[in-house]
């Protein structure tokens, strides 16, 4: 089964007037399917096409969620006629990986995340399927602080309904807490670090919307100190990865 890229592809070479042998050599497909696409005698499924998406449908807690840790450590790359979301983790906070797969295979039901261990200490949460590019339309060529990362009306609507999760995607994929000596006493802090403008404007804009007060103090780093701040941070983000596999939460990165 071809793509919708391969047709229109095929469509516009038949348009510009080449023969079945020159869009076959152009384009590596098979003449015979060439030429059935010229004259429509099959019927074609494109892999890509998602017209049929009900986007209301999706658990806004598990897509918000994920639509966090995809803004900060994920990717998503072609494979022949489907796509891979990959989400980059570090293997030391099993109970934050379990979590991305959870969010994965409550979205995608019927099938499960797959965990790739890498030498760098990290390991990729990832999940093969023709939708991605349509349930992430901020998918695009290079990095994500390059581009506009702008949320559809139909994204915005799952945060607004699930805002605790997205923040906690994001903090989960791109933040740290830590646990600072501020004149002999313990004080814990939030950090949220990303190169995207938009990116941290997203992250900022949720915690307006919770309350949360917030700072930068540096160019790519949006900081929370307020006591009441992080206490109402730990509420939703802390407690659901601290399991007896994962390591406390002070002193270090969620990510590396």
């Amino acid at each position: 089964m071809r793509s919708i890229e391969d047709f229109n592809t095929v469509r516009s070479l038949i348009d510009a007037g080449f023969n079945d042998c020159a869009i076959s050599r152009r384009t590596g497909i098979p003449r015979r399917t060439v030429c059935d696409w010229r004259h429509n005698r099959r019927s074609i499924t494109p892999r890509d096409s998602c017209s049929s998406h009900d986007y209301s449908m999706l658990p806004s807690d598990a897509y918000s969620y994920l639509l966090g840790m995809y803004l900060g450590d994920g990717y998503i790359s072609r494979c022949r006629y489907v796509w891979r979301l990959r989400v980059t983790l570090d293997k030391r906070y099993p109970g934050i990986i379990e979590s991305c797969c959870a969010a994965i295979d409550k979205i995608m039901l019927g099938q499960h995340a797959t965990v790739f261990p890498r030498k760098s200490g990290c390991v990729d949460v990832s999940l093969f399927s023709k939708h991605w590019p349509c349930l992430f339309p901020q998918h695009g060529p290079g990095p994500k602080h390059l581009r506009p990362i702008i949320l559809e009306p139909w994204q915005q609507a799952h945060v607004d309904a699930a805002t605790e999760h997205f923040v906690r995607g994001l903090i989960h994929s791109d933040g740290c807490r830590v646990v600072a000596n501020d004149r002999g006493v313990a004080s814990v802090r939030y950090h949220f670090t990303n190169h995207s403008t938009d990116i941290r404007e997203l992250f900022c804009a949720a915690l307006d919307t919770l309350g949360i007060p917030w700072t930068q103090n540096s160019r790519y780093m949006i900081a929370v100190y307020r006591k009441a701040a992080t206490a109402r941070l730990d509420e939703f983000i802390a407690p659901l990865v601290l399991n007896p596999r994962t390591v406390m939460l002070t002193h270090v990165h969620y990510t590396t």
